[in-house]
């Protein structure tokens, strides 16, 4: 089956852009993607778009769909009406390069401030011993490609470009739980979640979660246990009191 759907897509730079509409034909079978790729192949050569795997797994052709975060390339024609006027924008929370393409380097230098997984000075690499329930406790964190629609979408961030400086976005708030889980991460991440990194920011309305091509619980499986070690360190009497005890005695 071949039809002509009408799509809108945003032309630009840094400086100055807009919505274009056009006209495209649309297969049997065919994402987002495709369609933005006959763009450039018959009517906007110099259209600027990102995308590497074209499988859902390398997070590259993020972008938004009439107004929602998707991968361009897990976005089916088939969920859209024929008549329906399809949009599609750059990522709203990060600036805009060219057209699709936008400056995700937020994400990058957030992920450097993020210590890296610290075992005990004693344990020499191979020596790792671990329960299984441990290792697939965080096996889930680990399926993120990185195509930062969690922090796209992200209102914290989102609608307020001041926050970006003192919040690490859920991604990366899911690192740090996924370091805090560890059975072998001796490093006590708590204090720097919520002072450093900005936990205290999340109010947990699973925005990121709902987005996540990898269908991750962002929000119930990583942000609200880690909200919860930090309300238990700073709030619990008698986990206080352990810590301040243990403290001593090292000293």
């Amino acid at each position: 089956m071949t039809y002509k759907a009408s799509f809108r897509v945003w032309r630009g730079d840094a400086d100055a852009g807009e919505l274009r509409d056009f006209t495209v034909e649309v297969n049997d079978g065919e994402v987002v993607l495709d369609i933005i790729h006959r763009l450039q192949a018959t009517q906007a050569p110099d259209l600027a778009v990102r995308w590497n795997c074209k499988a859902g797994k390398c997070g590259s052709c993020s972008a938004e769909v009439n107004g929602r975060p998707r991968l361009l390339c897990m976005t089916r024609m088939s969920v859209f009406d024929e008549d329906e006027v399809i949009t599609v924008t750059p990522m709203r929370t990060f600036p805009v390069i060219r057209d699709l393409v936008t400056d995700v380097s937020f994400n990058y230098t957030k992920a450097r401030e993020i210590p890296s997984f610290t075992p005990p000075p004693e344990l020499k690499p191979g020596e790792y011993r671990m329960k299984q329930v441990d290792v697939e406790r965080s096996q889930e964190f680990r399926k993120c490609i990185e195509c930062f629609l969690c922090q796209n979408t992200c209102h914290v961030v989102r609608d307020h470009e001041d926050n970006k400086e003192h919040f690490a976005g859920p991604r990366y708030l899911m690192r740090i739980a996924e370091l805090e889980m560890h059975p072998l991460d001796v490093a006590d991440r708590r204090e720097a979640a919520q002072e450093e990194h900005g936990l205290g920011y999340c109010n947990i309305t699973k925005c990121c979660t709902e987005v996540c091509p990898e269908g991750i619980h962002i929000t119930d499986n990583a942000l609200i246990p880690m909200k919860e070690r930090v309300a238990d360190r700073k709030y619990d009497p008698i986990v206080w009191l352990g810590t301040n005890l243990f403290r001593r005695n090292k000293k």
